[in-house]
């Protein structure tokens, strides 16, 4: 093992323990008296709207595949 590759693996090591080792060191404020947040989240609207989209999307894709699939197949004849 070369001298540049045991300091490579070296400085590794050290990055992976102060990596886990630092937040066992990191401590949060303690939480305040504010409001609780509300637990249910509305899933209407913007995420129906991505979900239509995205349905739509690979729609055409499958489409659009069929399509050069069956032109390619066209040409060939």
């Amino acid at each position: 093992m070369t001298l540049k590759s045991y300091f490579s693996c070296l400085a590794v090591f050290c990055m992976m323990l102060v990596l886990t080792f630092l937040p066992s060191l990191l401590w949060a404020q303690p939480g305040g008296g504010g409001p609780d947040p509300d637990p249910s989240v509305p899933l209407d609207g913007g995420v129906s709207l991505l979900v239509a989209a995205g349905v739509g999307y690979a729609i055409k894709k499958a489409h659009d595949k069929r399509k050069e699939t069956k032109m390619g197949t066209q040409e060939e004849k």
